[in-house]
């Protein structure tokens, strides 16, 4: 019975072929079964035509007949012969349906329209009824364990303690800080109500917890003996305001952890900003596989407030846009000043503490996709995948008995519990009612790094045969020691996709000594590296004369990825010979080597 489709959830999966000669009276009754073989009920065809049209599912309108004349008719061989076309482009269409749940654009020709349909698809992410906040689903959720668990650890190794602090905060602490406050300001979310009745002061909604935490931190620390003071926080902050959301990468609430502590001498924070910033590195290089550049930001880039803002800049090369990574911030003794943080040390002084602030958010999560998707969907580094080898049971015909097909799925099964024994993330797709051209799809969109064949002429020669992610290169493993097999090939994969994804971007950053040639390398989505002379005004102008006027559908707010360049970090490795170097943007001494690109 056609009407069994109500109960089919991914009507995609099915192929509907209506008779043309059901349809051709539109008042004539027909009888189909119910749902059990002694009930009958009559509907008229267009309650029949009603009811498919209301599925949403494709179907087929074919005249049976005439195919049957068409194969009876001696003289109509030629036609019979053309009759596998038809079936080939009814095939087609099948297929345009069935891609849908796939991705229907490419990742070169729409990237902002490849970047949200593989989020959607590969079910990163699913959008909330407020614009600018994300559903953040198991996929991308277990990615962020993976990350906060080795980021925990390490912190938790270098002295530091988690803790948590409301996500309220009073405008008169929020205040104090004038810098901060102002670099801010426009992105805070207030709550201005109580049910009907309107708050006497209105409480803003955290966008970073300086302000949260130090005013307790006057109140803890009183003694050199207090210092240092480390403590972490995994939490959600709200940045409002924006016109145009990224999930990922410019969202109005997003998770993130957020250190702070305070020492008594520089000497010590100056220590703790690099060790932060390196793990913050290996976040992205040993985990993500997405290489970065650590430096400096210039002053027009610093964190508001702050002594000096350290970074690890991505990079996309779709876009030609780099991107901020993470950062770790000196804040000096700015914030100790306002919030009157200070201690008696040694010789019985009161001096100020020594503060950094520091974070890392979702958006590794939205850079890792950018920088290794590909137009079949996500390609997941092993290293955060949460499943890592995906076991797929073929080659089950028509002739396979129900004993075979038993066996093949103990032996599947088998599978995955010798790789979960050897320290694999292994699953077994044993779902009966989809092909294995279709699991395929489905755990290619979702980026599992490797896919585990086994059928019965696998299982003769006591081998499977293992299909790369990345690559889509095919190996036969051996069964005896697979374990050990799988996991080296995991290992493989995560360095190869850091290889080259480092190739490509090393390729994508150009050294120029002047200003010539700067926006046409630009143009050719790459980054810069010009010796420059760290002046604001300089890098205002820069900003000012390499933008270009925004094309298309490209958001244009302040907050919307730059049209200008900028400085995206003055790199720690520095080529020689910036000594006698003229700025290549005003002619002005050079100090360093910069970074300069549009970013987001």
């Amino acid at each position: 019975t056609p009407f069994a489709l109500t109960n089919v959830a991914d009507k995609s999966t099915v192929t509907v072929v209506v008779d043309a000669s059901l349809l051709s009276v539109p008042d004539r009754h027909l009888a189909f079964r119910g749902y059990s073989s002694d009930h009958t009920f009559f509907v008229t065809a267009s309650q029949l035509k009603s009811f498919l049209d209301g599925e949403g599912v494709a179907y087929n309108v074919v005249n049976f007949g005439e195919l049957g004349q068409a194969k009876e008719a001696p003289k109509a061989e030629k036609k019979a012969k053309e009759a596998p076309k038809a079936e080939k482009k009814e095939k087609d269409a099948s297929e345009g349906k069935e891609v849908l749940i796939g991705l229907t654009v490419k990742k070169d020709e729409d990237f902002p329209k490849w970047y949200t349909q593989v989020l959607a698809r590969a079910e990163m992410l699913d959008n909330y009824d407020i614009s600018g906040c994300y559903i953040l689903r198991p996929n991308a959720f277990s990615i962020w364990k993976v990350i906060q668990k080795f980021f925990g650890t390490a912190i938790e190794e270098l002295g530091v303690e988690d803790c948590y602090f409301p996500m309220f905060v009073s405008s008169r602490s929020l205040n104090r800080e004038k810098d901060h406050i102002e670099g801010f300001s426009p992105e805070v979310a207030w709550v201005t109500k109580a049910g009907q009745s309107d708050l006497e002061e209105p409480i803003a909604v955290r966008p970073t917890s300086e302000t949260v935490m130090y005013p307790y931190y006057a109140q803890w620390v009183r003694s050199h003996r207090d210092l240092p003071l480390r403590l972490n926080q995994w939490c959600n902050v709200v940045r409002w305001e924006f016109k145009n959301p990224q999930p990922f990468i410019r969202t109005r609430e997003f998770l993130w952890q957020e250190g702070h502590t305070a020492f008594a001498t520089k000497e010590e924070a100056d220590v703790e900003v690099r060790q932060i910033l390196d793990l913050y590195r290996r976040v992205y290089e040993e985990y993500l596989a997405v290489p970065v550049v650590p430096g400096r930001k210039s002053e027009r880039e610093k964190f508001a407030g702050g002594l000096y803002t350290t970074t690890v800049e991505g990079f996309v090369p779709n876009t030609g846009r780099g991107i901020q990574g993470a950062t770790s911030h000196c804040l000096g003794q700015n914030f100790s000043k306002m919030f009157d943080i200070s201690f008696e040390n040694e010789q019985k002084e009161r001096v100020k503490v020594w503060q950094n602030s520091w974070g890392l958010s979702t958006r590794t999560l939205g850079v890792m996709v950018m920088v290794h998707g590909d137009d079949k969907g996500l390609v997941l580094p092993p290293r955060v995948a949460n499943t890592q080898a995906i076991v797929v049971p073929v080659g089950i015909t028509a002739k396979t008995t129900p004993a075979e097909k038993e066996n093949l799925f103990k032996k599947s099964a088998e599978l995955v519990a010798t790789l979960k024994k050897a320290g694999v993330k292994a699953k077994a797709d044993l779902r009966e009612n989809y092909t294995p051209g279709y699991k395929y799809n489905h755990w290619e969109l979702r980026g599992i790094p490797i896919r585990l064949e086994l059928g019965p002429k696998d299982l003769a020669k006591n081998e499977t045969c293992a299909v790369r992610r990345d690559t889509g290169a095919k190996q036969q493993i051996s069964l005896t020691n697979v374990g050990d097999s799988v996991s080296q090939l995991l290992e493989t994969i995560q360095s190869d996709m850091f290889a080259k994804a480092k190739k490509e971007r090393d390729a994508r950053i150009v050294r120029l000594d002047t200003w010539d040639g700067f926006v046409e390398t630009l143009n050719k989505k790459c980054m810069i590296l010009a010796p420059w002379c760290e002046r604001e005004k300089c890098e205002e102008d820069v900003k000012a004369n390499s933008a270009r006027r925004a094309e298309g559908d490209e958001p244009e707010d302040e907050k919307a990825p730059s049209m200008g360049a900028k400085t995206l970090c003055i790199p720690f490795e520095q080529p020689e010979g910036v000594e006698g170097k003229k700025c290549f943007a005003c002619d002005q001494k050079a100090k360093s080597f910069a970074l300069w690109g549009r970013s987001y």
